[in-house]
Parts: C-alpha cells; structure tokens; sequence
C-alpha cells in the first residue's frame, strides 16, 4: 500500500522534477480537452533562501534565489507551483499537474506515480552522496 502524499509534499517532489516529464503529463492531462485558465504566470522572481544551522537549529537568510512560480485553474480546481530558476514551461506544467490531483482528474495516479519516481531518485541521489561522504567521517571515542 502507497503512502498518500500530502499537497506540500507533492508540489515540492513537482519542484525538482526533470522539464520533460512535467510538459509530456502536463499535455496527457490537457488532451480531453478541459479547460484551463492561467490565473498567475508563470513569473521569475527572486525568493529569499532561508536555512536552518544544523547544530543551533538556528534560521538565517542565505540570500536572493531566482524563482519562478504559476497559479492554473483546470476544470474548477487551482494548481500551484514555485520552482528554482527561471523554467516557464516547467512551472507552468507542474501547476497543471497539481490540479490534476486536487480535482481527482483520471491521470492523478499518474501525477502521483511520476512524485514517487521523483522521491526514489533523491533518495537515491542522497544514499550516493552519503556513501561518497562516509569514509570522511570522524569518529570519536570518550577517554573516561
């Protein structure tokens, strides 16, 4: 049984999607012919970049990161999305897609299905980093 994934998760996994897979579903759901209105966008911008320090667990502003972000209404439900840099195309799609899900549209599953691959690759992507990273570790022992 799959995990359900929330909204948040789901337009953040969209975010970090490769342009080609958001256009070529992004088309598959518009091809019933279901009307789409551009409600904002897509528009870059910069964003401020705020991180957390990992031993104080204190936030600080990083700086200005460039941004791009769109709103879609389709078929009576809102989709949103805000992705790095200044893809449009990507943006636009991942939007559409996050509306594919909020109205239950028949390719859902399929937008659900691409988050998961999504996911998979950046835990994949992580376990490769953090095996590169390994034989760096120092470990210490307590003299008592």
């Amino acid at each position: 049984m799959t995990e359900v994934m929330t909204r948040e998760q789901r337009c953040g996994l969209l975010a970090e999607a490769e342009t080609e897979e958001l256009v070529a579903l992004a088309d598959e759901c518009l091809t019933d012919g279901v009307p789409l209105r551009v409600l904002s966008g897509p528009e870059v911008g910069v964003i401020a970049a705020q991180v957390r320090e990992p031993v104080l667990a204190e936030r600080f502003l990083l700086g200005d990161v460039l941004a791009c972000r769109a709103e879609v209404e389709l078929a009576g439900h809102r989709g949103w999305s805000i992705r790095m840099g200044d893809d449009r195309a990507a943006t636009l799609a991942a939007a559409v897609l996050d509306a594919e899900v909020q109205g239950a549209r028949p390719r859902s599953a399929r937008v659900e299905q691409l988050c998961r691959e999504v996911a998979r690759r950046r835990a994949e992507r992580d376990a490769a980093e953090w095996a590169e990273l390994a034989p760096t570790i120092v470990e210490f022992e307590e003299l008592t």
